[in-house]
């Protein structure tokens, strides 16, 4: 089964890491590969890690992680990190890598769910095919799959057994709240 969360709105990394976490209850092996991310501050990294569940990210992080991790300081929301991440020297590497730990965790058979967060932007920027994603569903064609990011492409909605559009109908950002430690991140 593959399912896609995605849209605007909040939620989606979220809504994966549910999924995560009630398969992993009834004694199914989770692998998280998160796309574009290396924010070593992000509280449900500590979740996942004390559960043991794996957590492989393919980003760089904020070069603040550390004292934003401590509490010291807050993400500003600068942007650096999204940007960093799109810089084809950076994330090709780091993705082509990636898909390397991916087909070899596919042939131990241990997993039975298995998360691409934020794939649709790895799509959507031309650092994996589609093809590419098809021929290792073809690995695991009976793991749960979860696939998550904004604008994910509709032609996927025909090869998604289930599909999710999470939108924002109001949300503290647009008053100008920031981010939370241990809400939004």
């Amino acid at each position: 089964m593959i399912r896609v969360y995605t849209g605007d709105g909040k939620g989606k990394t979220t809504s994966a890491l549910g999924d995560a976490l009630n398969a992993y209850s009834q004694g199914i092996k989770v692998l998280i590969l998160q796309f574009f991310k290396g924010s070593t501050y992000m509280g449900e990294l500590y979740g996942l890690n004390r559960l043991g569940i794996t957590v492989v990210q393919l980003g760089t992080g904020c070069r603040w992680s550390g004292l934003i991790r401590t509490g010291l300081r807050h993400c500003t929301g600068c942007g650096e990190c999204f940007r960093e991440n799109r810089n084809p020297k950076i994330a090709l590497p780091l993705i082509q890598e990636g898909l390397r730990f991916l087909k070899e965790q596919l042939q131990s058979a241990e997993y039975g769910m298995i998360i691409l967060d934020e794939v649709s932007h790895a799509l959507k920027h031309g650092f994996l095919q589609r093809e590419e994603i098809n021929g290792i569903f073809g690995l695991g064609p009976s793991i749960e799959w979860v696939l998550t990011g904004r604008n994910f492409p509709k032609e996927w909605l025909e090869t998604a057994d289930e599909w999710f559009e999470l939108k924002a109908i109001k949300h503290p950002f647009k008053e100008g709240i920031r981010s939370r430690r241990g809400i939004e991140y």
